[in-house]
């Protein structure tokens, strides 16, 4: 078992119940920033300006109440040797009182790693895991120092959490055109930011569209600029080569060297699952921390797909700057943690608990490798039965290497009138984007399942296809 580590007042472990911070605040048009915010925006101000500017109006106002109740529960559970009435839960025989119905579902947890109120900050022994994980595979950051990696709910708040600090209304962010739904509904939807896009690949389908995403940049030359780059791709499936990556970071450094200031989100989701020696295998984070004080790199990832843990909702951000000093660090860890406390207050405590364990578990990178070489060889028969001669009829096949997913690009017809017909002909599930882009999840479906699903694909599609 882990040893326990000392938690310092700002990450305490929350000590009450989340609905008991009561403090009433005047609304955001009116009310003068928290003296909290006014500190951390005046540490990015003096350290990294650039960040600051970046942030919304709400990342501004953000800040993490590390002096109320937070403050005086870590505070007295320090130092209340005789009794300590500030905790918000209930305990029994000096830890979290629990039913039995429910701890018989948990083995190899102690009660205070499943029942008791994780840090909003995340658990600090599993933040320094996850971020000696991440040095040990980034060999790109060569020592540069990043913030330390924040707990989120799963990538999907990750995300979420990058929009409220860095998006206000009207701001733009820019994807590829193949891109996760999610983002549409995080920054457009609920933030009303607006996503454009650039091709993500070039005409011929061989690879990464560099000069289109070089040309997005140039057009938004000097200007704040929120950048999505998701790789392995979802849908594609597709990781730049290590050629395209270097090209994508020259890209970058290129326009923030124009003036424009970039906040450039890895959404590293999949990282790790690769099947081809070509692919970039290191997250584009590394050489993105230290490549210019106009760009912001931020790392969102998770042990969700890496882990294969998908219910546990554990994920995490990280932040990195060139030049970044601790007190810009410190700043934007404390305006996340302060966005994670107003929303969910903190992630699951024991998916946390397991999480760190499995991290620390001598077999978990044999196990995990054997998993991505499973994925590998569904992949590899995924590559062969698409590409069938008898089927360059139905469709083009968009480069895939990595991930989950591949895409057909259909012809002749919509996908998802294919996806219909698919699923009520054949009773094949398949995901349709777009006008004309049908998703294949290869990573649910056995070696023997994978060339009835292309055939019945192609059936689907002359099926529907006006003669």
């Amino acid at each position: 078992m882990a040893k326990k580590a000392v938690v310092s007042s700002s990450e305490a472990v929350c000590p009450s119940d989340p609905r008991e911070d009561q403090t009433v605040q005047p609304t955001a048009q009116t009310a003068a920033l928290n003296p909290l915010a006014e500190a951390a925006n005046a540490a990015l101000a003096k350290d990294s300006p650039v960040v600051l500017d970046l942030l919304s109006e709400r990342g501004k106002r953000f800040f993490f109440p590390a002096r109320g109740i937070l403050a005086q529960g870590a505070e007295a559970k320090q130092k209340a040797t005789t009794a300590n009435a500030t905790i918000g839960i209930a305990t029994e025989n000096g830890a979290p009182m629990h039913l039995a119905s429910v701890n018989r579902y948990y083995s190899g947890l102690a009660p205070s790693e499943i029942y008791d109120y994780a840090p909003s900050y995340g658990r600090l022994d599993l933040r320094q895991a996850w971020q000696k994980k991440q040095q040990a595979e980034t060999p790109s950051l060569a020592g540069h120092p990043t913030s330390l990696p924040v707990v989120t709910n799963a990538l999907t708040q990750g995300l979420s959490l990058v929009g409220d600090l860095f998006l206000d209304p009207g701001d733009e962010a820019l994807s590829s055109d193949l891109m996760w739904e999610n983002y549409n509904l995080s920054w457009e939807t609920r933030l009303g930011a607006r996503i454009s896009t650039y091709p993500f690949f070039d005409r011929k389908l061989t690879g990464f569209n560099i000069t289109a995403f070089t040309q997005a940049l140039a057009e938004r030359k000097g200007r704040k600029l929120v950048v999505a780059l998701n790789f392995p791709n979802n849908p594609s499936g597709y990781t730049p080569t290590k050629a395209e990556a270097g090209a994508i970071v020259n890209a970058l450094i290129a326009a923030a060297q124009a003036g424009s200031k970039l906040v450039v989100v890895c959404d590293d989701a999949y990282y790790g699952m690769f099947y081809d020696p070509a692919c970039e295998t290191e997250s584009l984070f590394g050489r993105l921390a230290s490549a210019h004080e106009n760009l912001l790199a931020v790392k969102v990832d998770g042990a969700t797909k890496e882990e294969f843990v998908w219910g546990l909702r554990v994920g995490f951000l990280t932040f990195a700057i060139k030049n970044g000093t601790p007190a810009v660090y410190k700043a934007l860890e404390d305006k996340t943690a302060g966005l994670v406390r107003a929303t969910i207050s903190n992630v699951s405590m024991p998916g946390q608990s397991i999480v760190l364990k499995a991290l620390l578990d001598p077999a978990f990178r044999a196990q995990q490798a054997e998993k991505v070489a499973v994925l590998r060889r569904r992949a590899e028969i995924t590559a062969t039965e698409c590409r069938r001669p008898e089927y360059t009829d139905c469709w083009d096949v968009y480069p895939f290497n990595s991930g989950y997913f591949m895409c057909l690009r259909i012809k002749g017809t919509a996908a998802e009138t294919v996806r219909q017909e698919l699923l009520a002909k054949h009773g094949v599930g398949a995901i349709a984007l777009g006008q004309t882009e049908l998703r294949i999840a290869f990573s649910c479906l056995t070696e023997a399942q994978i060339p009835a699903v292309f055939a019945a694909a192609a059936t689907a599609v002359r099926a529907v296809r006006p003669a």
